[in-house]
């Protein structure tokens, strides 16, 4: 885990926002708890300075307080990087990251259907993966939801 954890050092000594957030769980698996208003910077400097240059897919949580959304990302070595961003569950705002990784349009979008979540400026598209006349104030993975009556 040498790679990994002069990652976690590196990471700690550029944001110190991420000390004692960072966990090593084997060899090429990590998990970083990002607090919000440090997430776009830490995000960007993962995929442009440390070679993080595929987002595999984002993971939607409800934790019952917060939600969260976990960035599942990738190095070339195969390191597996996964990135928490928690927000509050009654105002679920992110922004999207579909201009470093344009194949999160479709993660995005399943955040906001199934959990709520607001994504800000994530360009136009289809619903993924609710249909169309799906109520869109019934977020299926939210723990506390309950399907309408018939």
């Amino acid at each position: 885990m040498a790679d990994e954890q002069k990652l976690a050092q590196a990471l700690e000594a550029k944001f110190p926002v991420l000390a004692g957030k960072i966990n090593l769980v084997r060899p090429r698996r990590m998990f970083v708890e990002v607090p919000a208003e440090s997430f776009r910077q830490v995000l960007a400097h993962l995929k442009k300075e440390q070679g993080f240059v595929y987002c595999c897919t984002i993971t939607g949580t409800d934790d019952k307080d917060t939600l969260a959304a976990l960035y599942h990302l990738s190095d070339e070595a195969g390191t597996l990087l996964n990135l928490r961003l928690r927000v509050p569950r009654d105002a679920p705002v992110i922004g999207t990251v579909t201009d470093l990784y344009p194949c999160c349009a479709n993660y995005e979008r399943e955040l906001i259907d199934l959990l709520g979540f607001t994504v800000e400026n994530l360009p136009p598209g289809n619903r993924y993966p609710m249909p169309d006349d799906f109520p869109r104030d019934q977020h299926p993975l939210r723990k506390d939801w309950q399907p309408a009556a018939k």
